[in-house]
This record gives structure tokens, C-alpha cells and sequence, in this order.
């Protein structure tokens, strides 16, 4: 049954690459650079017209970009004159430029204009893309324009964005939920699948383009992630030649460097990344106190422990464009790492035993290693009609990922056991999808689509333990194997309707079938099973009024859902911590959320504000939940998961920027929203404080150019405390300075980052206070930071093709665990 999406994908790729004929007649395309004579600049809007050879009327034309370059699509075999004007140059033409149906494409190369005999007066035409942008659908954060990013990686990049937050372990927030699919390109990641916190450590920042944001996704995109979607999008550069890029960061905290290459040859286009990091040993310490009403138990657990870690991320793509047509394209994108930490801990321990209240003091050292590799691989085919817009796309993609973790606890007294073990995860998912769009006319446009992902994970964990300091012995008891398949099936339309030039409205609709398979076998016949199927219809609407001055107003309405993932599921239970236990829940429901949302926008000048307000409600609530437990005769603390209640939250959000005087800019965003769950009776005891908390994060930044290309930026983040039924994770904060400066004309830069100057190390704590438990964490995080980094561009480049249709598929699903581990994922 698996192999059946990979072998349709592998065929479709295959036939395509090897089948498809060549560009048929009409199908070929002129391109070129157009140079100032004097100043040897690209010449930016110049007029370029193409004339039959012996004609004078012109049958196709085009305008130069920021490069120089311009393209002229559908041009049939024959000789032409290509014709270039611009206000103060003289009139250049080029003559007997041919085109053949074996070779449609010609690049008539550089084309050198002259100013006139009366030049004008210089007339400066400049552009620059914000930093933030507000599109009608999604938010986009511009991370190639923002210098304090720069020798970074993504969770740096991330925390910077409007309505993200990115907290110490380096798990992934949007508008306070975790429940978010991170894309990389538009396309799930295995490595994201394992472990999101690994994945933005292992992409490093300088290889960022920008960050879309989508709050409200219509019925189009998959239906998982309650919260949104957040999509990467890396560096790629639509140029013909060969360019590239080199960059990377040294410092105090954490190393990083990235490298990515560019190939592009009239229709055929070559691109490869690649970049890593590794981490300087850095020791965190840790305490947790907690106390059992119920059975008047305290713990205490206070320790350090060593951590290092490297990752690394590579990908390539390849496209090609048979003609206007049709295209194919396939890559893959591969990642490995590892995480270790080497530590130990002092532990107390006071409870009630037959009315005599006891204690035990003692030391256990844990060792843990683990490392994490995968891929992904995908290969896509769209076809375009004749009517703009009219398309055809069908995409695969293979993702797997493996997870290897190996782990040690050695105690001090006799009435624990030691234990060694590991566990091996596996996690293969297969996706086909088709989509369809046909403009009706130029009101209406129809979308239709069909989809399949079929996931397979395989976590298989072996025990080994010492009784009495003996030797260590296969422990079936706590060994376990985990198989768990999960099939989903969908389909979905949406239309959009141009109801006048102001006014546009899309509604959408999508059914999804999900198939669910699960069984443990904890090594000791004792078995346990889950089979589930649901189907769910998914509506989607958005009206969208655009006004004078650059002002649109937009109002949305979407469902979403979230399927629990492998960490949420695996009834496995880890007891490598004695007093501190984990364990899985596989009979999890999948939230469901209703998010209705109301954006304003607008440009004054040089400024731009946009805010906007919702309303979300959330049913089937999936929290960790921490509650005693006996186990082997002792109380510990068992963390698990449920679906604890529903939700409804109020929030707002703001962003802004504004430029008082040339060259300094200041940006700002503040979100605020609310938290007050309706717990289900059966945890009312597990609960804390039942009232309405409001939450929020805020970000401030600035920039100066001084003279001689020297760029100063500072920015602030503020995130209030995460609250859960149970009670409050850490607040998170984070200072810095940079200063950048380009050099080798432009080509380069270097730059030096300084991370809370005036904080050595930071606390962040985590409370529980319910009537059955009450319980205090405590993580001390090396902090502070000093790093430069430095990036250099190469490469010779001729003319910019129109860009090319984003491709493959768009898995944007699954809730990840965010587990508090407590190591911290700052950068340098």
C-alpha cells in the first residue's frame, strides 16, 4: 500500500522528464539586459517593443526590471528587430534577431543605450520592498531585507515576525498556539515532522527570503493546523548564468554557515542550498519542586547538565520549461543531526508511608544522545491553457525521517534500577495531489483539487535494566513497539468571484476522510490497539474592499482541524526520570477551530499600519497535563495529553513602520488575545485558576545608515508567560544589537550581533498550582552572545525570466509536540 504513491510519483516524473516534446512552434521566448553607455547600471522601465523584420508595427513588448532585463514570451519562429526607448536615451535597435522552432529561445544579450544630445535632467526611479508586507491573503516578513538576522537560523527569523512567537526551547507559536504547520517552500518536511525546535536550528537564516504568514487559509490549503500556517521560503534566484552565495556566523553561543548555487540556462534552471550549525557545550541547570496533596508527597530534583549539538540541511531542484506550457520539476531537501546532553542531578524525596512519614536523598547521572536524518523528496508536472490562468498541476512527494535516540540512568541507591536502552523512529509519509483552476470569465475563477497522504510510523523502544547493581537485562515490561498508520483523503473547490475593481469575494468548501490505525505492544503480550475514522467538511469565506489611498479592508471566516501526532499518541511511557514520567494518549480526538477575522491596512507615505481583530473558538483542546501517579509503589509526576475542553479566545493585532527622516526606519508589532478554557469535569481537579488571562507579545525594532555603507539596528521582543489549564510557562525576552557594513562593492558584508549584553544567563520558570498537584521548574539558559558573520554574492547574470509557478505539495498538518525540554536554541 505504500509504495503505491511513491511508484504513481516516480512514473509521472519519469514520463514527463522523458516524453514531453520540445517547445512547438509559437512557444519561444526573446530576453535581454539593457546598460546604461556612461554608467555601465542596469537601466530600470525601459521600453522595449519587437517588430516583424521589415514591419513597423509592433507585435510584443515588455518593461525592464531593477536587473535591466526583460522577456517576451510566445514568439514564433522568424526574424524580428527588437526596438529599446527610455525618457533621455536614444532610440537602440537590434536587427535580424532570429528564432528557429528547434531553437525558440534567443537572448539578444547586452543592449547599450546612449544618453541623448538633449538629456534631461536625472530623473531617480527608486523602489524598495518593506520589510513587512500585508497581502490581501497573508502577512509576509522580508528576512533578506532585515541585517539583524544575518549569521543567525530560522527560529531567529521567526521571532521577528508579526504574530509569531519562538519561546526558549525554540517551539513555534502563532497567535499563542502551537498548533501551526511550518512548509518550507510550500512543502511539509520530514525534519519539521520530527522535531520543529531541530529543523529552525538546521536552516540557517541567511538562507531565508521571506516568511508568509497565513491566518486564514481558504479551503484550497489542507485543513490541519488550528492556528495558521507558516510558510519558508528560501533564497532562489530566477537569473540566467550562474550565481551564488556564501555566508555564515562565528561566535560565543553558536556557529552557523550556508552556501547555495544557481544555474539557470534559458528554460532550465539548477539550484542547490546548503547549511548548518553547531553549538559551543553550553550547561544548563535545572530545578523542580513539587508537591501531592493527595498523598502528601514532595520531590525535589536540582541538577545541571552539559548539551551540544550540530545540524545540517542540503537541498536541489530542478525545473524545466518545455515552453509556456508545460513544466516539470523535482528535488529533494535532506537534513541530519544530533543533540547530547551528559548530566546529573540530586534528588529528595518525603512521603507518607503507613502513617510514618519517610525520606530519601539520592544522585542518578542520565546520558542521552540522539540523532535525527530524513529527506524529502518531490516531482511535480503543471500544464497552463491558453486563457491566463486556466492550469493543470499534479505533485508527489516522499518524506521520511528517522529518529535514533540512546540513553543511560545510573542511581546511587540500591532501590532503583539502572537503566540503559534506546528507541528507533520511523516516519515515512506519501502524498499525491491534483489541482485545477479554470477562469470562468473575468468575474468568476473556479479552483478544484484532490488529495491523498498515507503516514506510517514505526517507534520501537528497547529497555534494558540492573536490579540490585547486577548486570543489565532485557526489561520486556518497559520495552514497546509502536505502529501507527494514518490515511487521509480530501477533496475541496473554492471560487472567487471579482464582484467589481474594489471588491473581491472567495468561498470555498473541502470534505477530508481520515483513517486511523494504531497498536502497542508492550513486549509482554499485553497489547493495546486504536482504529478511528472521521470525516470532517471544511468551509472556508473571505470579502476583501479595497479603498483610495492604499486602504483594503478584509473579512474572513475558516475551520480548521489538528490531528494529535506520533509524540501525542504513543502510549509508550518513558520512566528514564524516576519522578518526572511521560506517556502518550493514543485515544486523542483532533481539535477543531472556527476563527472569524477582521483586517484593516493602509499606507501613508513612507508608513504602514495594519491591524486586525478575531474571534477563534476551540473545541477538543489538546493540552499536556501533569498529575501524580504511583508507580513501582512511589508517587511520581506523569506528564500526558487529552482533549481537556474548548476555548474561546478575543485577540488583536498590530504592526507598523514608520520613517521619519532618510535612512531610519522604525517597526513595531504588539498581539494580545485571550485564554479562558472550559475544562471537562473530569480534570476540574487537575485545573488551575478558572479566569480570563490576556496574553501578548511585542516586538520593536529600528535601523540607521550612516555613512559609508554602515547600518546600525537594535530590536526588542517581549512575549508574556503561555498559559495552560494548568497553569503558566516562562515569559520570554530578548535584546539585541547590530551593526552591519557592506563591502568589495557591494558584493559583501560582515556584520556583528551582540544578544542581551547584560544577561549572562536567564531563568525561565513554569507553575502548576491545581488541588492535586503543585508544582515549580526552574531552567537557567547560558545567554548572552557575541558573534560576527559575513555573507559574499558571485556571479555573472544576463536576464530575469518571469517567475516561476510555486510547485509541489502543501502538507500543512499534524499538532506538534512543544515539550519544555529546556535547552535553549539562541543563536552565536
Amino acid at each position: 500500500m505504500k509504495l503505491l504513491p511513491l511508484l504513481c510519483t516516480f512514473f509521472i516524473s519519469v514520463s514527463i522528464f522523458g516524453q514531453m516534446p520540445q517547445a512547438p512552434a509559437g512557444q519561444g521566448r526573446i530576453s535581454g539586459t539593457v546598460i546604461d553607455s556612461l554608467t555601465k547600471k542596469p537601466v530600470e522601465y525601459a521600453s522595449v517593443a519587437l517588430t516583424v523584420a521589415g514591419g513597423t508595427k509592433s507585435i510584443n513588448g515588455a518593461l525592464t526590471d531593477a536587473k535591466g532585463t526583460f522577456v517576451m514570451d510566445k514568439v514564433a519562429p522568424g526574424k524580428y528587430k527588437v526596438s529599446v526607448s527610455f525618457m533621455g536615451y536614444k532610440l537602440k535597435e537590434v536587427n535580424d534577431v532570429v528564432t528557429t522552432g528547434d531553437k525558440p529561445d534567443k537572448n539578444v544579450g547586452r543592449i547599450i543605450l546612449a544618453p541623448s544630445a538633449n538629456l534631461l535632467k536625472e530623473v531617480a526611479v527608486t523602489g524598495e520592498v518593506p520589510m513587512i508586507e500585508n497581502r490581501v491573503d497573508k502577512v509576509v516578513y522580508n528576512a533578506e531585507k532585515d541585517a539583524t538576522v544575518s549569521g543567525g537560523n530560522a527560529g531567529d527569523v521567526l521571532r521577528k515576525v508579526p504574530m509569531l512567537s519562538v519561546d526558549q526551547d525554540g517551539n513555534v507559536s502563532l497567535r499563542g498556539s502551537q498548533n501551526v504547520r511550518i512548509l518550507i517552500n510550500g512543502k511539509p518536511s520530514g525534519a519539521v515532522a520530527a522535531s520543529t525546535a531541530d529543523a529552525m536550528r538546521m536552516l540557517p537564516a541567511d538562507q531565508i527570503k521571506n516568511v508568509e504568514v497565513i491566518t486564514s487559509p481558504s479551503a484550497k490549503y489542507d485543513a490541519e493546523g488550528t492556528g495558521g500556517i507558516i510558510n519558508i521560503i528560501t533564497k532562489k534566484r530566477e537569473i540566467s548564468g550562474v550565481s551564488g552565495s556564501v555566508s555564515g556566523g562565528v561566535g560565543t553561543r553558536q556557529n552557523n554557515g550556508n552556501a547555495n548555487l544557481n544555474i539557470n540556462k534559458n528554460r532550465l534552471s539548477i539550484t542547490a542550498n546548503l547549511g548548518g550549525n553547531g553549538s559551543w557545550p553550553q550547561t544548563t541547570r535545572t530545578m523542580n519542586n513539587s508537591f501531592s496533596p493527595l498523598t502528601d508527597t514532595r520531590s525535589m530534583q536540582q541538577g545541571e547538565s552539559n548539551t551540544n549539538r550540530y545540524g545540517g540541511m542540503g537541498s536541489a531542484n530542478v525545473s524545466y520549461d518545455f515552453n509556456d506550457n508545460n513544466s516539470v520539476s523535482t528535488g529533494i531537501r535532506v537534513n541530519q543531526g544530533r543533540f547530547k546532553t551528559d548530566g546529573s542531578s540530586l534528588n529528595s524525596r518525603t512521603f507518607l508511608q503507613e502513617g510514618v512519614m519517610l525520606s530519601e536523598d539520592y544522585s542518578f547521572a542520565n546520558k542521552n544522545e540522539t540523532t535525527f536524518s530524513g529527506f524529502d523528496w518531490n516531482a511535480d508536472y503543471t500544464h497552463k491553457f491558453k486563457t491566463q490562468g486556466h492550469e493543470f498541476s499534479i505533485a508527489g512527494q516522499w518524506s521520511h525521517s528517522k529518529n535514533e535516540t540512546d540513553f543511560s540512568s545510573l542511581y546511587s541507591i540500591l532501590s532503583r534500577d539502572d537503566q540503559m536502552g534506546n528507541n528507533d523512529a520511523s516516519n515515512d509519509e506519501y502524498t499525491v495531489q491534483a489541482d485545477y483552476s479554470l477562469p470562468l470569465n473575468k468575474v468568476f475563477k473556479l479552483e478544484l483539487g484532490g488529495k491523498t497522504i498515507i503516514r506510517e510510523i514505526t517507534s520501537n523502544s528497547l529497555f534494558n535494566t540492573a536490579v540490585n547493581g547486577g548486570a543489565f537485562e532485557y526489561n520486556p515490561r518497559l520495552s514497546n513497539i509502536y505502529d501507527y498508520n494514518q490515511d487521509v483523503v480530501s477533496g475541496y473547490s473554492v471560487l472567487s468571484i471579482q464582484a467589481s475593481k474594489s471588491v473581491g469575494i472567495q468561498v470555498g468548501g473541502r470534505l477530508e476522510h481520515t483513517r486511523i490505525e494504531g497498536q502497542s505492544d508492550g513486549g509482554n503480550s499485553e497489547q493495546l490497539s486504536v482504529s478511528n475514522d472521521y470525516t470532517n467538511f471544511i468551509p472556508s469565506f473571505a470579502i476583501s474592499k479595497t479603498f483610495e489611498n492604499l486602504q483594503t479592508l478584509r473579512l474572513s471566516y475558516s475551520k480548521r482541524i489538528q490531528r494529535p501526532s506520533l509524540q501525542y499518541l504513543n502510549p509508550f511511557r518513558d520512566i528514564s526520570n524516576d519522578q518526572f514520567q511521560r506517556q502518550g494518549n493514543p485515544a486523542l480526538s483532533p481539535e477543531v477551530s472556527q476563527t472569524v477575522e477582521l483586517g484593516f491596512s493602509k499606507m501613508i507615505k513612507t508608513s504602514m499600519i495594519n491591524t486586525s481583530v478575531y474571534f477563534r473558538h476551540t473545541a477538543d483542546i489538546i493540552e499536556s497535563i501533569i498529575r501524580p501517579d504511583v508507580y513501582d509503589g512511589r508517587t511520581v509526576n506523569l506528564t500526558s495529553y487529552d482533549n481537556i475542553g474548548s476555548n474561546n479566545s478575543v485577540g488583536a493585532s498590530f504592526f507598523g513602520s514608520v520613517s521619519p527622516v532618510k535612512g531610519t526606519t522604525f517597526r513595531g508589532n504588539f498581539d494580545i488575545y485571550s485564554y479562558k478554557p472550559s475544562t471537562n469535569r473530569s480534570f476540574s481537579e487537575l485545573a488551575g485558576e478558572a479566569k480570563t488571562y490576556a496574553l501578548y507579545k511585542a516586538y520593536i525594532s529600528g535601523s540607521v545608515t550612516l555613512p559609508k555603507d554602515l547600518i546600525a539596528e537594535t530590536f526588542y521582543i517581549l512575549n508574556s508567560p503561555r498559559r495552560t489549564f494548568q497553569g503558566e510557562s516562562p515569559s520570554f525576552s530578548m535584546w539585541q544589537v547590530s551593526f552591519s557594513k557592506q563591502i568589495l562593492n557591494k558584493k559583501a558584508k560582515i556584520g556583528v550581533n551582540v544578544i542581551d549584553p547584560f544577561n549572562e544567563t536567564k531563568h525561565f520558570k513554569t507553575n502548576i498550582n491545581s488541588a492535586e498537584l503543585v508544582q515549580v521548574q526552574d531552567f537557567g539558559i547560558p545567554f548572552r552572545s557575541v558573534g560576527i558573520n559575513f555573507s559574499y554574492s558571485f556571479g555573472k547574470t544576463n536576464f530575469n525570466p518571469q517567475p516561476r509557478k510555486k510547485r509541489g505539495v502543501s502538507n500543512d498538518d499534524l499538532k506538534q509536540d512543544g515539550g519544555q525540554t529546556g535547552q535553549g536554541g539562541m543563536t552565536n
